[in-house]
């Protein structure tokens, strides 16, 4: 179990010497700190941790980042400061893990990684609260393939397939790796897989998926998954642009949050299904965690892992409001 807040002085992550056990905030705090705080899911994600803390008498903090690494090191030694009892944090950076855990520990204070793991300095995992990524990744590569052979273009189609993958991140491998072994299974030849490297978001999907389009024209027919949701909706868009019809697009996003709006809407669209995954779950879980350790003085559990369920325009209403 992590000690307690001691008085003594110590130096943030940041550089800003702070006084352990001084509390400018209420008390009952927790932070969620997130990459992409902008996205939908982790809106969503917000959401879920604050009203967690709510319902059990804590006030909660979000902070967003937006994938800057200087910020999110910040944002940690700026809620030490405050005298947060609890974080939650999804890192833009995994290499930030070592120094964010090293200042929590010395303050006494809580830290999951929320949907990224990250690491101590000695390697063992800082307790984590998410999805398991390649039981997700398998989940969207079985329904792709899935999809790929009701379609026919195994036999003798021009098909490929688009992996857009976020390849500095182990957990967006896990996923799209997965991915990419069911689909083989399914009967997709390793060769049809072309690999496309964004960050997370749906404007580096478009702008990297255009060049892969433009340097592979004999191929007429797409199989698209992604990290997430961001990935699959650049990649729809960049086929969208380059003249592809929906039907020749068989796209799998992960999240949902973007897949569902053309669908809810009745608009032709390469999304043809979806993992979804909630963030309010996520958020939600990451509190009561922190909360219940703090309050308990029980260790963190190493992983907490939420559901997760394949959707498609005739039963995503089932499971999601498509805001």
């Amino acid at each position: 179990m992590l000690n307690r807040v001691k008085p003594v002085l110590l130096m943030s992550i940041a550089g800003t010497a702070l006084l352990a056990g001084t509390a400018m905030a209420d008390d009952k705090e927790i932070v969620a700190i997130y990459k992409s705080g902008t996205q939908q899911y982790f809106i969503d994600q917000g959401d879920g941790f604050k009203a967690a803390a709510e319902e059990l008498g804590y006030t909660a903090k979000i902070i967003n980042v937006e994938l800057d690494a200087n910020l999110a090191i910040s944002a940690v030694s700026d809620a030490i400061a405050s005298g947060a009892k609890g974080i939650g944090l999804t890192a833009p950076d995994q290499a930030l893990g070592p120094a964010v855990a090293r200042s929590a520990d010395e303050a006494g204070v809580l830290l999951v990684a929320t949907d990224d793991p990250i690491m101590k300095e000695d390697g063992s995992p800082v307790p984590f609260v998410g999805f398991d990524g390649v039981a997700m990744g398998t989940k969207v590569g079985e329904r792709a393939g899935e999809l790929l052979k009701e379609s026919g273009w195994l036999d003798g189609a021009r098909y490929g397939v688009l992996s857009v993958e976020v390849q500095t991140l182990s957990v967006c491998n896990d996923r799209t790796d997965a991915a990419k072994e069911q689909v083989i299974a399914a009967g997709a030849s390793a060769d049809s897989i072309v690999q496309v490297s964004y960050d997370g978001t749906a404007d580096t999907s478009l702008a990297a998926t255009g060049p892969v389009l433009t340097a592979n024209p004999g191929v007429d027919k797409w199989v698209v998954f992604a990290c997430n949701d961001e990935g699959v909706l650049g990649a729809n868009n960049a086929l969208k642009n380059a003249g592809f019809n929906p039907d020749d697009v068989i796209a799998v996003g992960l999240g949902a949050y973007e897949a569902c709006r053309p669908w809810k809407e009745g608009i032709p669209s390469g999304f043809k299904a979806a993992l979804y995954i909630s963030g309010k779950d996520v958020g939600d879980a990451a509190a009561r965690t922190l909360i219940n350790s703090i309050e308990t003085g029980e260790d963190l559990p190493l992983k907490t892992v939420a559901n997760t369920t394949i959707v498609g325009p005739d039963n995503y209403a089932d499971y999601m409001s498509c805001d």
